[in-house]
């Protein structure tokens, strides 16, 4: 058992723990960091000042107090998510020997269906009006998020040696840094082999990094979301276009033809198959609307 730290550094042991030894990314820390920071703000309200202090009952009050505040239910299930891992964490330390999180509930959340682009409106979104180099990388970007179904993370911390052209697979590295090989399809390759020469041109600074910037700097996540919202605005599609929309899209094109929802899942990279079973959601949802627009009894809208 290591030395007991004072309590008000066990957040900061949580975090060096998570980093070292589960090495989550950037984004995941900060997710756990605002939430347990949000959960302490709470029970201070409360007058509660410690967490070795917190008791299951005083965690129900703050979120019950958190969500009558109008924080929603799926922000409550991952912020009870990330202090049932602390109190974890804690216990395996030695520093706690009880989880007050193990038997709270969130409120129920309604499921909240992904935004997907239909195959059509991907054809458009994907049809560079001009040859210029920052659209080669950019439409580089989109077609491999969409032919690969990466999440955005994953594509900003692609390197060229991931890249195997002649085989039309790469390599990623995902949540918790699990690698997996994924497939590339014809036309994101094409539009790698736009992009590539470009790179080398740009890539002044021998950056390791796929898609890198004029400078020759490797590329934000938040940059590649202000590319595409751009993309998205120019192209005239509807609603806003952002990584993770490709994603879905792929995921939802996927399952629609395939129907291997096993498939989709390692494709996607998730560990727990109900995470992919929303995109069945989604396919029901189109055909209920084919139904009925279709089927003779089906709900119509009586006409004026």
């Amino acid at each position: 058992m290591t030395p007991q730290p004072a309590e008000q550094q066990w957040i900061e042991a949580f975090m060096r723990y998570l980093q070292g030894e589960r090495q989550l990314s950037s984004h995941t820390l900060q997710h756990y960091g605002r939430d347990l920071q949000r959960l302490s703000e709470q029970l201070e309200l409360l007058q509660l000042g410690s967490w070795s202090a917190l008791t299951e009952k005083k965690l129900r009050q703050a979120i019950a107090m958190l969500h009558g505040n109008g924080l929603s239910g799926r922000s409550l299930h991952r912020l009870l998510s990330a202090t049932r891992t602390f109190y974890r964490f804690l216990n395996r330390e030695g520093w706690m020997d009880s989880n007050p999180a193990l038997a709270v509930q969130a409120p129920k959340a309604g499921r909240r269906l992904p935004s997907t682009l239909d195959p059509e409106q991907m054809q458009q979104l994907l049809s560079p009006p001009n040859d210029q180099p920052i659209t080669r990388r950019d439409f580089a970007m989109m077609e491999l998020i969409y032919s690969s179904g990466l999440r955005v993370s994953e594509l900003v911390e692609l390197e060229l040696q991931a890249l195997d052209l002649s085989d039309a697979t790469l390599r990623v590295t995902g949540k918790g840094r699990k690698t997996r090989v994924l497939p590339i399809g014809r036309l994101a390759i094409q539009a790698l082999q736009h992009w590539l020469p470009i790179r080398q041109l740009w890539n002044r600074r021998g950056a390791a990094a796929l898609f890198i910037s004029q400078r020759g700097t490797p590329l934000t996540t938040r940059a590649v979301e202000l590319r595409l919202a751009y993309w998205g605005e120019y192209m005239g599609t509807q609603g806003r276009v952002y990584p993770h929309r490709l994603r879905h899209s792929f995921a939802s094109h996927m399952l629609e033809s395939s129907q291997d929802l096993r498939a989709v899942q390692e494709l996607l990279g998730h560990t727990d198959i109900s995470t992919t079973q929303i995109y069945t959601h989604l396919d029901f949802q189109h055909l209920m609307q084919v139904y009925e627009q279709a089927h003779p009894r089906a709900r119509r809208k009586p006409r004026d």
